[in-house]
């Protein structure tokens, strides 16, 4: 069943001009982050990747656009996975938020939002929710110091 699905999606996408590859036994598709929306609808509604599994980024800071945002997404019909990638730069990390097609994005996106410093255009609620409020910086970013300490806050009575 994955196969026909993978074929499927890769003859939709080679005809936009985008060219899916394997990885791993995974479907990865790169998108331009102004079509990030419109593919994600796509896999929904015409592929039925019903299920927002997770979203983060990887950081290569000696590569311009810095950082790779990536989502994948599950199929509960055809038991398959797809990965999607689009790329931002350090002076607009921004994509635009994914929560008016899955909810679950709402919190997954905050905790990107708080580690690497993407904004998430839609996603009304990036508060932190591993770190402290006052907490300086994105710690998963490759340039974050290590060492580095951070402001103290006093506790709330």
């Amino acid at each position: 069943m994955t196969a026909g699905v993978f074929d499927a999606l890769t003859e939709r996408l080679a005809a936009e001009g985008r060219q899916p590859r394997l990885s791993h036994g995974i479907l990865v598709v790169d998108v331009p982050r102004e079509a990030l929306l419109a593919t994600v609808a796509t896999l929904k509604s015409d592929f039925q990747f019903d299920m927002f599994l997770d979203v983060t980024a990887v950081d290569w800071p000696d590569r311009e656009p810095r950082f790779d945002v990536v989502y994948h997404f599950y199929s509960t019909q055809h038991f398959a996975r797809v990965r999607v990638k689009t790329q931002v730069g350090v002076t607009d990390p921004a994509v635009d938020s994914l929560t008016g097609l899955f909810g679950a994005a709402r919190f997954m996106e905050r905790e990107c939002h708080e580690m690497y410093g993407i904004a998430f255009r839609g996603n009304d609620d990036l508060r932190p929710i591993l770190l402290y409020e006052g907490f300086e910086g994105h710690p998963l970013r490759k340039d974050y110091p290590k060492t580095r300490e951070q402001p103290l806050v006093p506790y709330r009575k």
